[in-house]
């Protein structure tokens, strides 16, 4: 390795697991800390994740705070509490201390209330106060997502007196991530803002009120989709945020915006597939299994309904039992579309686009592609089913069906989310297993009744 040649350089594919784990059994702290800057931080949480807990926390209480920091932020929540929560309090405080005041208000909500108040207790109070105050919001609102740091001048302050403030401090930027300056009068009320090009642009005796503007605020219960197209709307970077009596209390970020709403649509889809919560494969084993149980009992009793109606026509399967092969065609290709419906539906939630009372339109919209979809779906099948059998009484049972089903479906996907929503219920969670169980329901009625109904036709 030459003298300009970082680790990174030279071994750039080659797994560092190793190397961890025996620079983590020499207690080797500055090779711990070579060695995991070496990658990107989420390789390095990957690495670290692949310890026991007992290994992990000697890990993170060897490495740099600043280093354990970045993991942690880079960790879900759930993990980020844990391996805070597992350090003595002393590490656990310093780790703390280097986190932004928003990621510093989501781990706290995550630990102890004993373990919380220790650390708060640990850091300035003025800290401590923030992140009390940000824990109060909801974690998808501007409160929620703001740094409590806030970049902000007196108007009475001169363009020369900000640059040395920053050159004086040069973390500032860095804590403030690259926020523009914000100017408030004496009750802390934001009244205006400056580019940092024109700071750098204007005369060192130009006090701010001469080169600011009137800035757009956010309140600090503003919701996710309120943000999200107020960003849409605005090429801005961030937002100040106001509480109810127009004090300046943080600034919301485009990029903790854009995480968020990542986050959301990444635990609906979750949810969706009966993962509820932050899992991770590092978990025990028990809580793993047990939220997985709670979901996969629940789907046995609605499969349960599904099949009576197959054994409630099980003298038509006997005599025609070709109809068997094409049961879960019928119901699997139904439930495709429905999926996409729900899809459709969710996006739909999530942007503020629709609402349920919108239900009644949702529902129109999609029986008329449904019943496009069927009726092409159906022939398909149809023509497959008579070609495959040779009996076209037999193709014209499963493309009906399968017509009919494909409308069934896309009307639960498109409304019973929206339905759901309107109860206060999770659609994220209960609109598969719904979706599932009556297009199941659905298709093996409409194929075992039609072809009871054309039994004769069917046996000749």
């Amino acid at each position: 390795m030459t003298p300009t040649q970082s680790l990174e350089d030279v071994q750039p594919d080659i797994d560092i697991t190793e190397s961890v784990e025996s620079a983590l059994k020499e207690a080797n702290a500055a090779e711990l800390n070579v060695l995991l800057e070496s990658v990107t931080i989420s390789e390095a949480l990957r690495v670290v994740l692949a310890f026991t807990p007992d290994e992990r926390d000697s890990l993170i209480y060897l490495i740099s705070a600043e280093l354990a920091s970045r993991l942690i932020d880079e960790a879900p929540l759930e993990l980020a509490g844990e391996l805070i929560e597992r350090q003595e309090s002393e590490k656990a405080a310093e780790i703390f201390d280097e986190l932004d005041s928003d990621v510093q208000a989501d781990v706290i909500a995550e630990l102890d209330p004993n373990d919380a108040e220790a650390i708060l207790a640990s850091i300035k109070p003025e800290d401590a106060a923030a992140v009390r105050r940000l824990t109060e919001y909801d974690p998808d609102t501007a409160g929620g997502l703001m740094l409590a740091d806030a970049f902000k001048f007196r108007a009475d302050q001169t363009v020369g007196a900000v640059l040395r403030s920053l050159a004086s401090d040069d973390e500032d930027l860095e804590r403030y991530n690259g926020q523009h300056p914000y100017i408030v009068d004496e009750a802390n009320r934001p009244v205006g803002v400056v580019s940092l090009r024109g700071l750098l642009t204007a005369k060192r005796s130009v006090k701010l009120d001469e080169i600011m503007v009137a800035p757009m605020t956010v309140t600090a219960n503003a919701s996710l989709t309120a943000l999200q197209d107020l960003f849409n709307d605005h090429d801005f970077l961030g937002f100040p945020v106001v509480d109810g009596s127009g004090e300046l209390v943080g600034v919301v970020s485009r990029t903790a915006v854009d995480a968020a709403i990542l986050a959301r649509a990444e635990g609906e889809n979750l949810r969706m597939q009966g993962i509820v919560g932050d899992e991770l494969r590092t978990m025990p084993l028990a809580i793993r299994s047990r939220r997985r149980l709670a979901w996969l009992s629940a789907n046995i009793v609605l499969n349960i309904i599904a099949a009576s109606v197959i054994s409630a026509y099980e003298e038509t399967l006997a005599a025609v039992i070709a109809i068997a092969v094409f049961l879960p065609m019928v119901s699997d290709m139904s439930g495709c579309s429905g999926n996409q419906a729900v899809g459709v539906t969710m996006r739909e939630l999530s942007l503020g686009l629709v609402r349920p009372k919108d239900a009644m339109r949702v529902w129109l919209k999609e029986v008329s592609v449904g019943v496009i979809n069927g009726i092409v779906l159906g022939i398909l099948i149809g023509i497959v089913c008579w070609i495959w059998k040779g009996n076209p009484y037999l193709g014209l049972v499963i493309g009906l069906a399968l017509a009919v089903n494909t409308v069934i479906a896309v009307s639960i996907g498109g409304v019973v989310p929206l339905l759901l929503k309107g109860v206060g219920q999770d659609p994220a969670v209960a609109s598969g297993p719904l979706l599932t169980t009556i297009t199941d329901m659905a298709g093996f009625f409409l194929v075992l009744s039609l072809a009871t109904l054309m039994m004769p036709l069917l046996l000749q």
